[in-house]
Formats: C-alpha cells, structure tokens, sequence
C-alpha cells in the first residue's frame, strides 16, 4: 500500500492518535510510519492532517474536498423533517447528472469497520424498469392466485414461502389482484444494496447508505420509498437476485424506490413524540429473569 509523508510533516502526532487500527507510529525521526496489516483504508490519517503532509493509496491531499460550505443546522433539519416518502411517480429517467451525483455520493457512505465491499444494482432506465415490475408482479399475481399444491410445484414455490408472501400482502391482496402495481408504486428506478455476508456490520450497513441515498436524493428534488415488498420479493425469487446481478456469497440488505416524484407536500408533517430519556448513574442488577427476557427481545428478529 502506498503511504507517503513529505517535508511539509510537522510531527504533530494528530494522523497517530485519530488511527482507530494503530497501524501508525512515530519512526526515530518522528516520522510517521505505517504497518500495512493493521490499516483499514479509512484514510482518516490523510483527511485529520493540517498541513497536507500525509498521501495514502495514492491519493493526493490536495484533490480532497475542504469542509467549508456547510449548510446551516436549520437546513438540514428542514430537510429532515420535509422528506417524505413518494408513492406516486412520474414514468420518465432523472436527469442523468442528477443520476450520476446520486451514484458518486455513495462512494462516501459509512461502513462497518471501513468495509466499502457494498454492491449497488441500480435500475435506472424506466423501459429495464417496466420489464422488471411487469415480470415481479405477474409472478406474484400467479403466487396470490395459485390455491393448488400441484401449480405450486410446477411453478417451484414452496409452501413456506407462499405463507410467507400470503401474510406480507395480507392487506393489499384485493389491490393487487385488481392490478395496481403495489409493489412498486410506478417508480421508474430503483436501487437493490447488498454486502459482503461475512462483512462487519453486513445487517446495517445497506440500511445506512440508502439512509444517505434518500436524503441527498430530496436534496436534488428526487422522490424516494423504502420498499420492503420488492426487497421480499428479492429474498424468495432467486432470478431476481440474477437479474440484479447481486455477486455471489452478498446478500440483499434493502431496496429503495425513485424518481421524479408526481406529488408535492406543501408542508412537514407533526410527528408524535419519540419515547426518549436521560440514562442515569449507577448500572442496575437484574434479575435472571429479567436478563433472559431482554436476551430474547434482543434477538427476537
């Protein structure tokens, strides 16, 4: 791995004490230096120095974007509390620059131990889009209209996974069977994140991109939806899996929706309460009982 230090080093010791692995020591010349085995590529060395001094993988310092331009708190909480999710859309591509920040700004998502191993299938034409919805929602029609055993074999659906879609779509069926597209509410994009089945934080991690995908893509005047109906569809239909492209020992983490949306909110909405509280002094003794309760609610799901 390349690591370089030039003479613009001012030996302050800040790139050593910000090394999360410890992969960086002071040489005899208070030179840092680093051990390869220990670093994970956060390049957080790189980004803390105050003078620049310090290159790793080959990047340049100088190419590294300043914090300066920040937007106000205010902004930010006002596109927080304007986000909505979009259920109605327009059948038209995003403009393709817009398209190519959306995909850009993901290289800078955080990750589980600074495992950038995230795979992104995106749909981003609305023909490839059409194809993929028109194919998803006939198969799930056949699931919701299959009474059968034998169809069921035929069409290769086992019984635990028609009870499994049966209950998801409990209360859209009738919608459904009349051909509204429930599933993807006629986005004409859409974005599948997978990781790593082995990575650090595999479970969160998806969540925590598209997360950072749904707010900048408000920011850029993009609708969004969180989708658990297509990410279940993906989970049961290997050959969507294929169709995506998902790499081999990845799991799917979550599916957002997007597009132009075809609604507009005026205002905020008024949320309910958070149950929050300020944690106190002093660990509690629990009992057996209550410890084995908690162990159960944390791994219920």
């Amino acid at each position: 791995m390349e690591f370089n230090v030039n003479d613009k080093c001012i030996h302050c010791g800040k790139c050593i004490n910000d090394c999360m692995g410890k992969a960086l020591k002071f040489d005899e010349n208070r030179i840092p230096v680093l051990d390869e085995t220990k670093c994970i590529k956060c390049q957080h060395c790189m980004a803390i120095c105050p003078v620049g001094a310090l290159s790793i993988m080959g990047k340049n310092p100088d190419e590294s974007e300043l914090p300066d331009n920040l937007p106000a708190p205010e902004q930010v909480l006002n596109l927080i509390k304007n986000r909505r999710s979009i259920r109605h859309y327009k059948h038209e591509n995003i403009d393709k620059e817009k398209l190519e920040k959306l995909k850009n700004m993901l290289n800078w998502v955080p990750t589980g131990v600074n495992n950038h191993g995230l795979h992104f299938a995106f749909i981003d034409d609305v023909e490839v889009m059409d194809e993929f919805r028109d194919y998803t929602n006939g198969k799930m029609l056949r699931v919701l209209s299959c009474c059968d055993k034998r169809n069921k074999i035929l069409m290769g659906i086992t019984e635990p996974v028609v009870k499994f879609l049966t209950k998801k779509f409990a209360r859209y069926k009738d919608s459904f069977l009349k051909g509204e597209d429930i599933i993807f509410r006629g986005a004409p994009h859409m974005v599948v994140v997978s990781t790593p089945v082995d990575a650090p934080c595999a479970d969160i991690d998806p969540t925590i991109a598209l997360s950072y995908f749904e707010l900048y893509a408000r920011s850029l005047g993009i609708g969004t939806c969180w989708c658990g109906l297509a990410y279940a569809m993906i989970k049961v239909f290997p050959e969507l899996c294929e169709h995506l492209e998902i790499p081999e020992n990845y799991k799917a983490g979550y599916v957002m929706l997007f597009g132009n949306p075809d609604t507009s909110y005026p205002r905020a909405t008024q949320p309910e309460p958070c149950r929050m509280i300020s944690v106190k002094k002093g660990i509690k003794n629990s009992t057996i009982q209550e410890k084995a309760k908690r162990f159960f609610w944390n791994f219920v799901r």
